[in-house]
């Protein structure tokens, strides 16, 4: 019997479970994706307006248990805890994944002018933050307008995923131009098909880069 690669998925809401299930079947069948979910993460981080030192330590102990069972690689899909999974990221032996660090690369490697839908206003800053970073090493003269779109995750939430999808799109087209769109959540990628209607221009999801990059960091 051929053993799987394990990958444990942190997730802080439930709206981010599908879209990574989906991108590990259709990128990577051969990997076995361990869920591993505090759905009061996402709550707790808007109800407190920043990242806590008791939702940081909360991200550390999530990442060690996902080590612990074994996983070859960890990836959270909250974009909403930056620092805390860095700090979790140098603290484990194992790769650690902030939830859109592969989609920047990706959308670094494009071009200079990229723009994002967002759907959680409190995740914005943070991602901006990250994107500038990985900018600085891969293409410093990078720039990124974000779209939030109002009302879009509430929609998703309340099971209204065509709503949801609609919005995002929207956002898409008011962006303008730009070498590449990036959908800002995993549970933004529902959008994708909408996205690649409504515009011609290149649209990547989290999900989907950073599975392209878990393999290959792991296969090769």
């Amino acid at each position: 019997m051929i053993k799987r690669t394990r990958i444990a998925l942190i997730h802080a809401t439930m709206v981010a479970v599908d879209p990574i299930a989906l991108s590990f079947r259709d990128l990577w069948p051969e990997a076995e994706p361990l869920g591993v979910l505090d759905d009061g993460l996402a709550i707790d981080r808007a109800a407190a307006g920043a990242l806590t030192e008791e939702l940081s330590n909360r991200i550390g102990a999530l990442a060690a248990y996902g080590a612990s069972t074994g996983a070859k690689a960890i990836l959270f899909t909250c974009s909403a805890f930056g620092t805390a999974i860095e700090a979790a990221a140098r603290a484990l032996p194992i790769p650690v994944l902030k939830p859109n660090e592969a989609m920047f690369e990706e959308a670094l490697g494009v071009g200079d002018d990229i723009g994002m839908v967002a759907t959680f206003g409190p995740a914005v800053a943070g991602m901006e933050e990250e994107f500038f970073e990985e900018a600085k090493r891969i293409r410093p003269t990078a720039r990124i307008r974000t779209h939030l779109a109002a009302g879009a995750i509430e929609a998703l939430r309340g099971g209204d995923a065509e709503t949801h999808n609609r919005r995002v799109a929207e956002g898409a087209t008011e962006i303008g131009q730009c070498d590449a769109l990036l959908l800002a959540h995993f549970s933004t990628s529902r959008a994708l098909a909408a996205c690649k209607a409504a515009t011609s221009r290149l649209v990547l999801s989290s999900p989907d880069a950073a599975v392209r990059k878990l393999r290959r960091l792991l296969e090769n």
